[in-house]
């Protein structure tokens, strides 16, 4: 990586690429935009803070060959990285860094006639800890007198839960639930009596943003006592956690969430589709860790969409027998005649409904493990053993009872036929008989669940080529064995942190594959 850039850091991140981010003519930046580009490559590759690579610029002789630097060159302050992203970030092209090897990736053709595509998503830790609900209260009242005009002289008046000039928790008998609960109580009454001072105050959009947080965590993580109505005042800690829970009011954007019942992680969520056999990832997107527009299936078909926009006739697709080095596409050997679409592979959090139609739609293959179903009672029916006619509009169960779909909800409803039924046992534990809801693409999921039993080439195919996106998202979220933690706030810096990081991959993983330049961008071929 060190040797390529020292050659071709200008070929990759020309400087006319960058020269928006400096409209003026009274100045350069100083440091030349292929120099920053090339650090802020390297940094993101390595997870070096901002100190640690303005300090390996400064000492390590391999940055000073990858970046052109003179041995004696005395470096920059760590605040210039900071000053690049946030022209990166307040320009019209943010992601020109990961669109400049894209460019490198389109050029040498390692994608050309590549038909699969493999999906998946990892959990990234924030870069704040995690805030009790104590914690959070006390912070964000401190908060509001900050940056709230006025709110110091109302928290004075209105606020007697405690002194919000300090800053910690009270002094108070932790093991003691009774004091654990007034603490609570007092702390949300002085967050609710504040919100309402300030409730027809002019602010601005900070102030009312942290007005608002105030009121968020306030409300999110509390239930009157027992024996209350929430209207005397006494409150207490919910017993559950609520469902898009802020996780610390210093990174409101971070979300709690659960790779298992037993395994909770706090962070967000980094969402890659990539090549499966050259590893090239092809999009990427970080979001929130929770939330239905956050989840797999859901970005999976914002990737399908990018996909779509960036492939004019799907004309990449065409000439498999053109792959790097004269390798053909083993299960769809180039035909210049067709034009086929792609295989799409994940895991069964994929497997939705609305994704499947979505792949159909859009004429590609879904590769992708049903999710499993479940029978109220355990070994007995699932819904594959009901019968559906979509046409008549009704539903059939084992027994040979049939019930008309509703047109509003998709349900179907046994009842009573339940009562006097000799497979009740093995149907249904409910005392008003078994009740179907059908997914609006309940044949495309049926279709999918039968087509993964029968066909066996299906499950060979998946499991050929879909664990080789573990490898990618390994590196992505992980350095030397290290897990990574995110070292921004926020979704939208997080997200340009990732986007740089999968294009240093990207680049590494040409550089590995004999990437140069003769004429163009080519890789070195057996």
């Amino acid at each position: 990586m060190y040797a390529f850039l020292a050659e071709h850091r200008g070929r990759v991140f020309p400087d006319d690429q960058f020269a928006d981010l400096f409209p003026s003519a009274k100045g350069r930046p100083s440091i030349p935009a292929p120099v920053a580009a090339s650090i802020l490559t390297l940094q993101t590759l390595l997870d070096y803070s901002d100190a640690e690579t303005a300090e390996a610029a400064r000492c390590d002789l391999r940055w000073k060959v990858a970046c052109g630097l003179a041995l004696d060159d005395k470096g920059f302050h760590p605040s210039t990285l900071t000053y690049w992203r946030r022209r990166l970030a307040r320009s019209d092209r943010p992601h020109r860094i990961t669109e400049a090897v894209r460019q490198v990736v389109e050029a040498t053709g390692v994608l050309r006639g590549r038909r699969r595509r493999a999906v998946d998503s990892t959990i990234l830790a924030d870069a704040v800890a995690t805030q009790d609900t104590i914690t959070q209260l006390i912070s964000q009242i401190r908060r509001v007198a900050r940056v709230v005009p006025g709110a110091a002289e109302q928290i004075a008046a209105v606020c007697t839960g405690h002194d919000y000039t300090r800053p910690g928790k009270p002094d108070i008998d932790w093991d003691d639930p009774v004091a654990k609960d007034a603490l609570v109580s007092a702390l949300v009454n002085d967050a609710n009596a504040l919100v309402t001072a300030l409730a027809e105050a002019t602010l601005d959009e900070p102030a009312q943003q942290a007005l608002a947080l105030l009121a968020l965590v306030a409300g999110q993580d509390v239930e009157p006592a027992e024996g209350s109505d929430g209207t005397d005042g006494r409150w207490r800690i919910a017993r559950k956690v609520a469902e898009d829970r802020v996780v610390s009011t210093m990174d409101p954007e971070a979300r709690h969430t659960r790779k298992s019942p037993e395994a909770r992680r706090d962070g967000y969520r980094a969402h890659v589709a990539a090549d499966p056999d050259t590893g090239i990832i092809t999009d990427e997107q970080l979001t929130k860790a929770a939330g239905s527009d956050n989840s797999d299936p859901a970005v999976a078909a914002q990737f399908l969409a990018n996909d779509h926009a960036t492939t004019t006739g799907d004309g990449d697709l065409v000439g498999a027998a053109d792959l790097p080095g004269g390798s053909t596409d083993d299960d769809h050997p180039g035909d210049p005649d067709r034009l086929p679409g792609r295989e799409w592979y994940g895991d069964s959090a994929y497997g939705t409904g609305d994704l499947r139609d979505a792949l159909d739609q859009a004429g590609h293959t879904a590769i992708i493990k049903p999710k499993p179903v479940q029978s109220p009672v355990a070994g007995g029916f699932t819904v594959d053993d009901f019968t559906v006619d979509d046409d008549e509009r009704t539903v059939t169960c084992p027994a040979g009872h049939t019930r008309p779909i509703s047109p509003t909800t998709r349900t179907a409803a046994f009842g009573a036929l339940c009562r006097t039924c000799p497979l009740q046992a093995t149907c249904t534990k409910s005392k008003t008989g078994r009740k179907i809801v059908l997914h609006e693409h309940d044949a495309l999921l049926r279709q999918a669940r039968r087509d993964w039993k029968t066909d066996p080439t299906l499950r060979e195919r998946y499991r050929r080529h879909r664990p080789n996106i573990e490898r990618v998202i390994a590196q992505v979220a992980s350095r030397g064995g290290r897990r990574l933690k995110l070292r921004y706030r926020g979704v939208e810096p997080n997200n340009a942190w990732l986007k740089r990081r999968t294009a240093a991959l990207n680049l590494r993983n040409l550089i590995n594959h004999g990437l140069h330049w003769t004429d163009g961008w080519a890789l070195t071929t057996s």
